[in-house]
């Protein structure tokens, strides 16, 4: 069964010409000119949603808020905006993946489908204890500590991922945005530092440790 990518843009022309586009790449597609319309359209759960930021009823990044609730596949923002600010409101939010305009259809086509083929390796995870308390589970995406189910964004997520699977080693931030989002990126230091930070964050709320540890100087690691 072909892949479904839900594309929104308010300017009809980009939206129909990037639904042809991959129409003939082998994907189904949707299309909305709204937010109205996305909230409507990824009910029907999509396997990648491509969001324009601006939009005319509703902000992009509260549409994929709202979208979040209730849709767990990547979503890739298409946007003339590229301040580091609102890369972390994007990626705050439940955001995957940058596209700034005016892109090339050859790119946004091989971020699309890095984006799907990491969803399809993450199907066949399993799950593994770190101690007694804490408990990753690979393949349903979920994190418990002493049997309480913690919420963390998808990136948040795969962050905690990528460390853990690298128990003990340490890597920059440069690294760890390249193997979590996909691709070489420079100046997005402070996106990594934010998601590790509402990662703490959320295990100290629940009685947890830190578990990733700062290297001052050099980047992160996991620590059992």
């Amino acid at each position: 069964m072909a892949q479904r990518i839900l594309i929104v843009d308010d300017v009809a022309d980009i939206a129909d010409m990037l639904s042809s586009y991959f129409r003939r790449q082998g994907y189904e597609t949707m299309t909305a000119y709204d937010g109205a319309g996305a909230l409507r359209l990824a009910a029907r759960q999509p396997d990648m949603i491509l969001l324009d930021v601006n939009l005319p009823d509703m902000d992009g990044f509260d549409v994929c808020r709202r979208i979040r609730e209730g849709v767990s596949c990547p979503i890739l923002f298409l946007t003339a905006r590229i301040e580091d600010s609102d890369k972390i409101q994007g990626f705050a939010v439940g955001g995957d993946d940058y596209v700034v305009k005016p892109f090339s259809l050859e790119e946004l086509n091989a971020r699309v489908a890095a984006h799907l083929r990491r969803e399809e390796r993450h199907a066949g995870r399993m799950e593994v204890r770190f101690d007694e308390d804490l408990m990753i589970n690979y393949s349903d995406r979920t994190v418990t500590f002493r049997g309480e189910t913690l919420s963390f964004a998808k990136k948040e997520f795969d962050i905690i991922e990528f460390l853990s699977q690298h128990v003990g080693q340490v890597f920059d931030k440069e690294r760890i945005y390249e193997r979590v989002w996909g691709y070489d990126s420079e100046g997005d230091s402070a996106v990594i530092a934010e998601h590790i930070r509402r990662i703490r964050m959320k295990l100290a709320k629940a009685g947890a440790k830190p578990y990733i540890e700062t290297v001052w100087g050099v980047g992160y690691k996991w620590v059992r």
